[in-house]
């Protein structure tokens, strides 16, 4: 790659004294430790390499406290993916410098839920030029796909393992092409610079973290099904476990020859041909071809910006239903005095509830790729059409049928609602840069590995096809998000950059399949409405309702309000969440925050 980018090849020059002050007044990181009660401000420096492998998220988090920074932050899903980022942002690297090597080496140590077989939604504000810009790396669907992929031969659909196992499912990466088109605009560091860690991790070994084994065990069927797959996790029939050192020699080849190659080798090259063939090999029919993968192409796509009380919300449009249906219920409920009510109050949920019935509803029906069906984003997202809608929340009890609305449109839209699942393996990275440049990004494979497909090259595949709904139409309608070839299926995945008086001040996205939705949201109400510090909205207990049963998180405060919600005439289940939220804050200082449900961490400089 290197050769091709001589004319933006970026090489830092500095004097020698400018370097010398910014190594003594920048190589001290804040970042969450465990059993300490003094500031968490640590060191990267070599002596201190051996503890730092050792650390977990913890002290902070449980007092709800933020990690704190001067100059710059990143929030990851892990801790060897956020250590990787600060070491580049640390070096001057921009903040898509440091998303890069965080993204590369959370596809080796949490495979099983983002990588380089997947695909992403990139949000940046470039501080320079005062612009957002969203990048779509979302998967598309192969030339030969039909309507009937996954439906039985009696035209029931499949049963969802059934369609997610093997080829059928997967979509042409987008994740390669992203990062490469990301850094194209915004880099500044050397492109080869930013595969060194993931690269030697994968080569010397990295350690297995507690998500990766546990997710090897809730999926050991499915894995043990494809010899390759099995291979690498269970090797020699014993599963790889948490603490042990795991090497994946085909990955570091990878990224070897991505870092010289650039993106081109996963749609034209050696590593295209390998993604076909893994593909094909599992199925007695051919999905995938390499001009599915020459055809493939990053979108800029127009973010979707709304207002909420004085901030701006701004997000992922289509295929991406994220920024769209996180804005219809924050317009929805800003009708209603939540700041007054407060988050105890089983009130205040049933409003939230609601309004989230509500925008699923017209989610079901409108959203899809905007490629290939007209997306009414702005009648969705009118105050008055939102006002409206808010009139059916003027009770006390649980609305007994929820309907899709009628936005303003300027075309006939006549469609059937969906039937389609996400499920809940994704990961999310949010960093400021110390130039004032921020990211968030949320990239997956969809369910917990994928298709279980690994490919030769080490990486899994995504079964992203099953985001489009299993059946193409009824009753004479045809349902948005039905797949057709080429199209992107519809996701909840919701990177989110807010600002005020037009200045960023909290970046923040969350893992979680369709409950996406409902943890960015629950996070926006806490910072906006209730004046959580960032690490507390990360941490904000759940309440979420999409359909009409209200899912409350087992062992947090929300289980409380179980009494008063059935008397209001809903279905309360306990449940156990998995959302990932990483946020940060600009202002005097920059703040970062992780979910301590999961193994995430912010790392400050």
């Amino acid at each position: 790659m290197e050769r091709w980018k001589k004319d933006r090849r970026l090489v830092m020059i500095k004097p020698i004294i400018a370097i010398l002050v910014m190594s003594f007044m920048l190589n001290l990181y804040a970042l969450q430790i465990p059993d300490q009660r003094d500031p968490e401000i640590f060191s990267l420096k070599k002596q201190h390499q051996n503890i730092l492998s050792k650390i977990k998220p913890g002290h902070l988090r449980k007092e709800g406290l933020p990690v704190t920074a001067d100059n710059w932050m990143v929030v990851t899903a892990n801790i060897q993916a956020s250590k990787a980022a600060a070491k580049i942002l640390e070096k001057g690297g921009t903040a898509v410098d440091g998303m890069i090597a965080a993204q590369l080496v959370l596809g080796l140590v949490e495979p099983e839920s983002s990588g380089l077989g997947g695909g992403a939604f990139l949000l940046y504000y470039d501080n320079g030029s005062k612009k957002i810009t969203s990048l779509d790396g979302r998967e598309t669907a192969p030339l030969k796909v039909k309507p009937s992929i996954f439906l039985t031969k009696d035209g029931s659909p499949l049963k969802f393992a059934d369609a997610v196992l093997g080829g059928r499912s997967v979509g042409v990466p987008g994740t390669p092409a992203l990062l490469e088109q990301a850094y194209l605009r915004w880099g500044k560091l050397k492109w080869s610079s930013l595969f060194e860690e993931a690269t030697s991790l994968a080569d010397n070994g990295f350690i297995v973290s507690k998500k990766l084994s546990s997710s090897i065990e809730r999926n050991y069927d499915s894995i043990s099904k494809i010899k390759r797959t099995r291979d690498y996790f269970i090797p020699d029939g014993v599963q790889i476990r948490a603490g042990q050192v795991h090497r994946n020699k085909a990955y570091a080849n990878t990224l070897s020859k991505f870092s010289m190659y650039g993106a081109n080798i996963f749609y034209s090259g050696e590593i295209a041909d390998d993604i076909v063939f893994t593909v094909n090999d599992s199925s007695t029919i051919e999905f995938l071809s390499k001009k599915d993968l020459l055809l493939y192409e990053i979108k800029e796509k127009k973010p979707v910006c709304s207002s909420y009380h004085d901030y701006q919300i701004c997000g992922m449009g289509p295929p991406s239903s994220g920024a769209v249906t996180v804005n219809q219920i924050l317009g929805i409920v800003e009708n209603f005095p939540l700041s007054q009510l407060g988050s105890a109050n089983p009130e205040t949920w049933r409003i939230i509830g609601e309004a989230s019935r509500l925008a699923f509803a017209d989610r079901s029906l409108y959203m899809a790729d905007d490629d290939f069906i007209d997306v009414p984003v702005e009648g969705l997202l009118s105050k008055k059409y939102l006002k409206y809608r808010s009139r059916l929340l003027n009770t006390k009890y649980k609305i007994p049928i929820v309907r899709p609305g009628i936005p303003e449109t300027k075309t006939v839209l006549n469609y059937h609602p969906d039937m389609s699942r996400e499920l809940p393996s994704t990961s999310h990275i949010s960093i400021v840069d110390k130039y004032g440049n921020i990211l968030s990004m949320t990239s997956t494979i969809e369910s917990s590995f994928g298709s279980n497909l690994m490919t030769k090259s080490g990486f899994l595949l995504n079964n992203e096809l099953t985001d489009f709904s299993f059946i193409s139409h009824s009753g004479g309608k045809l349902v948005a998000n039905r797949i057709e070839p080429g199209k992107r299926p519809r996701s909840s995945m919701s990177p989110t950059i807010i600002f005020k008086e037009n200045k960023p001040v909290y970046v923040i996205g969350s893992p979680g399949g369709s409950n996406i939705i409902g943890f960015v949201l629950n996070a926006i109400i806490g910072l906006l409405d209730w004046d959580m510090n960032v690490q507390e909205a990360a941490s904000i207990p759940h309440a979420i309702n999409k359909f009409g049963d209200f899912d409350i998180e087992a062992g947090t405060r929300r289980v409380n309000m179980r009494q008063s919600l059935e008397e209001m005439g809903y279905k309360v289940n306990l449940k156990e969440f998995f959302s990932g939220l990483n946020i940060i804050e600009v202002k005097d200082k920059i703040y970062g925050g992780s979910d301590p449900r999961r193994e995430g961490i912010a790392i400050g400089g």
